[in-house]
């Protein structure tokens, strides 16, 4: 199945010619997520991203032979990005896609990870339809939503935003990272470089310029345009769009998760204190699937390429996890899961007794 790209009309469009196309650009990096690209192609075509830039890194379930049928197919473009990375995988792809020309060409752009969707809430629950909300904004940070595991025990070949569909308060006092944001922003010269949450190396001269309106809407602090990357935390933030963030998955997959570590340096996996943060499962909230991508996921399915490889795929997630659970750190980890309630909402005033009486510095690298 070839694709065309969508027009993701949006913002200014004084220095192109009336009725251009504005390409708008996602950035991703992945390893071993091959059971899960299909939807998470689909749904962002749907969505309106024009162009995907796509930098993979040591798989060994055939994520990379998958993002090279793609590539083929006209979807995306796709970097190999393996090891050793000093720095972390996704710091090195950002430096790459810094100079990538579907980043230099992008009207705007916005690094995302294979576990977030975008989910508008405005027309058509598309990027032009949000652009058109918000028509000043020169950046719009999408701050999380935590998705929660719900009590999902085995990892099974279904849609990751049919399957997960419990989440936590839109007001949510703690932990501050479900604040943390992805910032889609226009790439007219301001910022220099990429970042995992926000652009960086910010023009000095142009900051005056700078409109930043968080996802209801509402005007960001000037000092949004140069460092913060959360927003306000036990605030609504998502009225416009949020970010759907599926950190968790099925207990068996994050055993999986957990063996493949982190993206970031120095973090050599992610266990009972990242899921603990993130298991919020108190609101039932299926507004993602009121942008169907079902027909374009078939139809990725249905390809005599990509079908098998996905079912590979699967296979091998399905086969890590049987081989982990021959060790016992694995089999402690997946019996604490198990153990482990959904995570309690603390009230504002339980809140305050940790970050009045404790002031937070965070030390995540934007």
């Amino acid at each position: 199945m070839r694709v065309e790209r969508a027009d993701a009309s949006g913002g200014d469009v004084s220095e192109r010619k009336k009725g251009a196309v504005l390409r708008v650009t996602a950035v991703l990096t992945v390893r071993n997520e091959g059971a899960f690209l299909l939807e998470w192609f689909a749904h962002h075509r749907a969505c309106g991203f024009t162009d995907f830039l796509v930098f993979s890194n040591d798989c060994s379930d055939g994520t990379d032979s998958m993002l090279d049928r793609l590539e083929a197919l006209g979807w995306l473009t796709h970097q190999r990005n393996d090891g050793p990375h000093t720095e972390g995988p996704q710091w090195a792809a950002l430096k790459q896609a810094d100079k990538h020309p579907l980043v230099q060409d992008a009207d705007w752009v916005m690094p995302i990870d294979i576990d977030e969707f975008v989910n508008i809430h405005v027309g058509d629950r598309t990027l032009p339809a949000l652009l058109a909300a918000l028509p000043e904004a020169t950046a719009i940070p999408l701050t999380w939503r935590f998705f929660g595991n719900a009590g999902v025990v085995e990892y099974d070949d279904r849609p990751i935003t049919e399957t997960f569909t419990r989440t936590a308060p839109a007001e949510l006092h703690w932990p501050w990272r479900a604040a943390l944001f992805k910032t889609l922003f226009r790439n007219d010269g301001s910022y220099g470089k990429l970042g995992v949450h926000r652009p960086r190396n910010p023009d000095r001269d142009r900051m005056a310029a700078q409109r930043w309106f968080d996802g209801s809407g509402r005007r960001l602090h000037a000092m949004f345009h140069t460092t913060r990357i959360f927003t306000e935390t036990g605030r609504d933030s998502h009225q416009l769009v949020q970010l759907n963030h599926y950190a968790l998955g099925a207990m068996e997959s994050y055993v999986v998760k957990c063996d493949r570590g982190s993206v970031f340096p120095g973090v050599t996996s992610l266990k009972m204190d990242y899921w603990v943060d993130r298991n919020f499962s108190d609101i039932e909230d299926r507004s993602i699937l009121g942008l169907s991508s079902a027909d374009l996921r078939n139809a990725l399915h249905a390809d005599p390429v990509l079908g098998p490889l996905h079912q590979s795929a699967v296979a091998w997630r399905h086969d890590r996890f049987r081989g982990l659970m021959a060790e016992e750190a694995w089999r402690a980890l997946y019996g604490r899961l198990l153990m482990t309630p959904p995570t309690r909402v603390l009230s504002r005033a339980e809140a305050e007794t940790i970050w009045r009486r404790f002031p937070a510095t965070s030390n995540v690298k934007g």
